[in-house]
């Protein structure tokens, strides 16, 4: 064998083996997904978080052809998988729901990490109705009356929230502030604690999610507002928070995102998925049970929505002295 003919058989044979070495990874990238997928939730199971996420997980897993498994990482006000999102592999195999409190975090805590650049937004896919509810037997029958109280006795009428800093919490504060008013703010561990406390009588007010639906159905409660941008379809004798003359509307959309670095196409493949989850009509008939809707944003608008949302929380957070 001459020189040359040397020379172009070890160049072939180098050539066989690049293409064998990368053979297969591009068969298991094409292959995604070959194995179980995740998505952390930062909510107790149960609760109107979790129960139409399994429903959206049982559809999206028929769709892309593995199971879908929900993991509830409760705590800390939903922002532990965001947390997690920093220190898991970039593979598509682990997604997390990103609620509002996400992206306040730059502001309100010490983080290594910043939701605008270190997460990969797949898909916006609801938001929550949020409502303030008092006793049955409460002198205030209205929210005018609730703002009136307010201002007769500053600092005394009481509302509970699932805790300090979170998107509740938050929204109340800006309407004492719109409406030039004092609350005395009594954090929760949970709805099931601050709900039993305001049926209790020990305290005045509660604003949370639906978990007040059925008390409210059962005349224990009474709903003074919701805070979406129309009338609750469930609750559609109570105003919104625009119709009394308080300019917000709060339903803190919530979506999927991967690790940053995640492969465009295995993040473009989990959008089409889960955006034909979300079109199937079980989603929406469970979110209905919590009085939500369905809220698709694309990638691109789920993104753009992260940056905006996390401007207007420094605003807000700023305004209301609680910076860090």
């Amino acid at each position: 064998m001459n020189a040359r003919s040397f020379k172009r058989r070890t160049l072939s044979l180098l050539l066989l083996a690049a293409g064998l070495a990368a053979g297969p990874a591009l068969a298991q990238g094409d292959r995604f997904p070959s194995k179980a997928i995740k998505i952390l939730i930062g909510f107790t199971a149960g609760g109107s978080t979790d129960v139409p996420f399994r429903v959206l997980a049982e559809n999206a897993s028929k769709i892309l052809g593995q199971p879908v498994i929900i993991e509830n990482k409760p705590g800390a006000g939903g922002i532990l998988p965001a947390q997690m999102m920093q220190s898991v592999p970039a593979d598509g195999y682990t997604l997390a729901q990103v609620p509002l409190p996400v992206f306040r975090l730059p502001y309100t805590q010490k983080i290594n990490w910043d939701p605008a650049t270190d997460l990969q937004y797949v898909i916006g896919l609801a938001g929550y109705s949020f409502g303030l509810v008092v006793p049955a037997d409460s002198p205030i029958k209205t929210m005018q009356e609730y703002i009136a109280y307010a201002k007769a006795n500053p600092g005394k009428l009481s509302y509970g929230t699932p805790g300090a800093l979170t998107t509740l919490h938050l929204t109340m504060e800006n309407i004492a502030m719109q409406t030039g008013i004092t609350l005395n703010h009594i954090p929760y561990k949970g709805n099931s604690e601050s709900l039993q406390a305001v049926i209790g009588n020990h305290v005045m007010s509660v604003a949370d999610t639906p978990g007040w639906g059925p008390y409210v159905e059962q005349g224990r409660l009474r709903l003074l507002s919701t805070w979406g941008d129309k009338r609750s379809t469930k609750f559609p004798n109570a105003p919104t928070l625009k119709e009394v003359g308080i300019n917000l509307v709060q339903t803190s959309p919530f979506g999927l995102v991967v690790p940053k670095g995640t492969d465009p196409k295995i993040a473009q493949q989990l959008h089409d998925a889960f955006k034909k989850a979300m079109e199937m009509p079980n989603y929406k008939e469970s979110l209905a049970k919590f009085d939500m809707e369905t809220y698709y944003m694309d990638s691109a608008t789920y993104k753009q929505y992260a940056l905006d949302t996390m401007k207007t929380e420094k605003v807000i957070i700023e305004k209301l002295g609680l910076a860090k």
